[in-house]
Formats: structure tokens, C-alpha cells, sequence
């Protein structure tokens, strides 16, 4: 497999119109110039960060697999290491999720509302009743 080019933010930053559309993506570099007009969300998305980091943004979108599968096809290199930056994984804590929400899970449940409705109904047959 030959190797891929590598590119500094320098030279990407200048690579941001329609007729040369290219980002980064987790220190990976990707050409979008064909893909604009296909982009379910419309050319101005890639545009918009075209030229630029997108890895916030691509991540913020939550891409599915397959447009995950599909980006390898623009793939044209990747950043010189000293143009890296550490990569974040994301980790969501669903224990620590529960435990936050669990402090007002009566008001927030089904409960809340089922007791309330009963609390009315007998207030309504002691009062009309």
C-alpha cells in the first residue's frame, strides 16, 4: 500500500472553497470536493469547516457506520506529527447518568403523575361525591 501524504494545518487552512474542499477528521486528512453536491446535509456543511479541524463536529453529528465506512474513499493523508493533536475518546458513564438522575426520578417518572392523578380523583368523589 503506498503511502498516504502528509499535510500541515498550514497548508489545509488554505484549502477551504468549493472547488477544493478539504478538512481533518481525528488528524486524518479527507478531500470532500466531489462529495459536496451528495452530502445529505447539504454542501454548506462541509464548507463550513472546510479548511479546519471537523472532528468536533463530525462527532457532534453522530455519523453512522456507513458514513463512517464512506469517508475512507476521501481519505487523501494525514497531519505531520507535529501537527497532531491527542485524540479524545469519548466514554459516556451511564452509572454515574443513573445516580444524578435517580435523585429526582419520582417527580420526572410515570409515578409522579399516576399518584397525583389518584390524589385528584378521590379529592374530586369526597368533594362532588
Amino acid at each position: 500500500m503506498s503511502e498516504l501524504k502528509r499535510f500541515t494545518r498550514e497548508e489545509i487552512q488554505n484549502r477551504n472553497s468549493k472547488q477544493d474542499a478539504v478538512f481533518i477528521i481525528d488528524n486524518e486528512v479527507y478531500n470532500v470536493t466531489s462529495f459536496l453536491d451528495d452530502h445529505p446535509g447539504g454542501h454548506e456543511v462541509l464548507l463550513n469547516v472546510a479548511g479546519k479541524d471537523a472532528s468536533e463536529d463530525f462527532d457532534d453529528v453522530g455519523h453512522s457506520s456507513d458514513a463512517k465506512d464512506l469517508m475512507k474513499k476521501y481519505r487523501i493523508g494525514e497531519l505531520v506529527d507535529e501537527d497532531k493533536v491527542e485524540l479524545k475518546k469519548r466514554h459516556f458513564n451511564w452509572e454515574e447518568y443513573n445516580k444524578e438522575n435517580s435523585k429526582n426520578s419520582f417527580i420526572s417518572s410515570w409515578k409522579f403523575p399516576v399518584v397525583l392523578g389518584l390524589l385528584m380523583t378521590v379529592l374530586y368523589t369526597y368533594l362532588f361525591g
